[in-house]
Parts: C-alpha cells; structure tokens; sequence
C-alpha cells in the first residue's frame, strides 16, 4: 500500500481545498495526467495501479494526525480538518486506461474541494509503481551519499530549503529517508510540505497555493484578471496567513504588470516556478521599486527543477537585494542514478456549479514546451493577454 495516510500530501493541497469551501462550494474540475516521456506502461502496471487507487478508499484522518494539523496549521480551522475525517478517495471519480500505444490516460472530476485532494497521492502512487514495474532498485548508501554533499552546501553558505518531492518521489522510503537526513543534519532547512512526514520528523510544513488556483479563475473570470483575483481571493480566506503569491500561470510578464502595490506590501514574496531566475530577479526587484517597496523586506522562492548548485548560483545573486529561498524536490527525493518520472496533474477544465457549461483551463509557462491546454485555448489566452499578435 503506497498510501498509507491522507496526510501523505503535500499542505497545499489542504490549504487550497478549504479556500475553494469557502468561496466556490459548487464548483466542479478535472484534473488530467500527463506523461511528458511518453512512458510505454505493461497491463501489469494498469493493474497494480488500480490496486492502489482501491487502496485510497481506505485512507481516512485518523484522530491523533486531526488533532496535529488543528494544532500546528492555525490558518485551517478545526471545522475543516473534522471534514477531512469524514472524506474518502472515491475509485469511482478516476477513469484510468492505457491506449493502444500504452501510455497511460487519467481524469479525475469531482466537486473542486474534493478533486484537489487526488492529484498529488496519484502521481506518487504512478511514479512508485512504475520504479517497481521497471525493476529500479535504489541504493540507499548512494542517496545518502549524494544527499550528503548537497546538504553540506546549503550548510556551509547558510542556504535555506525546504523539501518540497512528495509528488515525483522515488517512493515513499526514499522520501522518508530524506527528510529524516534533512531533520538531522540539514541545519538550514527550514521543512517539508509533506504533512504526514512533517508531523513524524517534527517540522514545518510547507506550501501556500497552486497553479490550479489561478487556473479556475483564468477560465471563470477570464485571463486578464485571473492573477488579480486569484490573490484576492486568497487574501480574503486567509487574510495574510499562506502569503506567498505564485507567479508564472499565466507567464510572469502578465503577473508583475497585474501585481498591485495593495498585494505587493501584503503578500511576504512571490514563487518562482519557471523561467529563468536571475531574470526574474531583476524585474521583481524593479517591480518592487515601482511600488515604492523596499524589495530586500521580501522574499523569492525558487523552485524550477532545482538542484543545489544552481540553487547556491541564484542565492549568491540575490545577496543584498531581495530575501531568496528554495523549494527542492526531484533533486532531493529522486535523485537514486535513475530517471526520474517526469509527470504531472493539472486542472483540465472546471465548473462554478453542475449547470454551467465546461470551461478549458490552460497554464501558460515561462518555459518554453510547458503550456498546457488545447492549441486553440492556448492560442486564445495569448491574444487575451496580448503576448501574441
């Protein structure tokens, strides 16, 4: 059994859920999987991973981890945390099939605060199995070794990290051998936005909100104002709490023109997920400028595919201008001298209420390859945000 607790997620996955109570109860989403290597997966593999997705159903908040989370996330109520103890991962809700060239194929609709609870226990669940089916056995005298070096680093420049791998870990051991290292001897790591594995090792959990988020308001509101609302919205559930603002859904040229001075001197700092960083560096201090804000009271987080040596070159560059930190995932809990799967889930298309028609949901990145949605919804958000003719 790959999932053992529902607590074995990522905290924003929590966080975003509640706001979605809160302010959109009736809405409706899809999140759909992608393979970005186009892996060839066996029947064997189907099967083994609709045994885990029955497995899910079985997972419930137990009262002891209810009790931890009320205690040590202040910014969910207790009423929210006594509805997580009556929820249950529904098989039912997740249509999953191989086609004819055996790629994998996964949709999961249900009600928004609901559907968001899957993504990030799914990809973990695929991203096991697939080590498993693919015969990978990891050596752990190996990650140890590697993870010791990079440790090291963060220590001897003082580089602050959190351990951000739940979604594409190796497997669950591997994590948990992580973090218990990181606990241990990592003197600037500052946590892990696994909340299971923060309550064990007795750390910060990590995480604000996620691309979704913004996504569901692109498709509702349109995406000229998607950036401004999204954090709005975020301001008026959690009133300050959770204060880092995500910057690249819609590409951060659209995010900094949108970014007001009102949300710029609440919100503690932006993440940065794609693009690159010594860049947007400059235009978010500029930005700050703009705004009248002292940019080094503020803080990035970085946390595009990083490893520790380009993680230091982008601390070094921050010194004496703006405050930096890093979110590590891949690099920290699938580093084994094996590929690590490159997959994701994202919100696909959504609904303020059963009524409403089906909206597209896209994601503009500031990478290059990484849009995702449809050509023509791709397309269309381009022209609504005039970064295309």
């Amino acid at each position: 059994m790959v999932i053992k607790t529902i607590l074995d997620t990522d905290l924003y996955k929590f966080t975003t859920s509640y706001a979605y109570i809160k302010l959109f109860p009736n809405a409706v989403g899809t999140f759909s999987f992608k393979d970005r290597d186009e892996t060839e997966y066996t029947e064997g593999f189907l099967n083994a991973l609709k045994s885990e997705i029955h497995n899910l159903s079985l997972v419930a908040l137990q009262k002891e981890e209810l009790e931890h989370m009320f205690k040590h996330c202040r910014f969910l109520p207790r009423v929210y945390w006594e509805w997580l103890s009556s929820f249950r991962f529904d098989p039912e809700k997740i249509e999953v099939y191989l086609d004819k060239d055996h790629h994998l194929h996964m949709e999961v609709t249900d009600y928004m605060y609901k559907v968001t609870l899957y993504e990030v226990p799914l990809l973990a669940i695929i991203s096991e199995i697939k080590n498993q089916f693919f015969n990978c056995i990891p050596d752990k005298e190996v990650i140890l070794n590697r993870l010791s070096g990079k440790v090291a680093l963060s220590n001897e420049h003082h580089m602050p990290f959190s351990e951000f791998g739940t979604r594409r870990r190796f497997s669950f051991d591997v994590q948990e051998t992580v973090v218990a290292y990181l606990k241990e001897h990592a003197n600037y790591c500052t946590g892990t936005s696994n909340c299971h594995l923060a309550m064990k090792y007795h750390m910060l959990p990590m995480g604000t909100h996620p691309h979704e988020w913004f996504m569901f308001h692109g498709a509702q509101f349109g995406y000229k104002h998607a950036n401004y609302m999204a954090l709005e919205n975020w301001v008026n559930v959690y009133d300050g709490d959770l204060g880092t603002a995500l910057s690249d859904t819609y590409t951060s040229d659209s995010f900094l023109s949108n970014f007001s001075r009102k949300q710029a001197k609440l919100f503690d700092g932006v993440r940065c997920d794609s693009g690159d960083e010594i860049e947007f560096i400059d235009r978010l201090i500029l930005r700050y400028k703009e705004l009248g804000i002292d940019p080094t009271t503020k803080t990035i987080i970085f946390s595009n595919a990083l490893d520790f040596d380009k993680a230091l070159h982008i601390f070094e560059y921050c010194k004496g201008k703006i405050r930096c930190s890093f979110g590590i995932g891949t690099n920290l809990t699938n580093d084994t001298g094996f590929k690590p799967s490159n997959i994701v889930m994202k919100l696909s298309r959504c609904k303020m209420n059963v009524n409403q028609e089906w909206r597209e949901c896209v994601k503009l990145s500031d990478d290059m390859g990484k849009h995702m949605g449809s050509n023509a919804e791709v397309e269309a958000c381009l022209y609504e945000l005039r970064l295309k003719e």
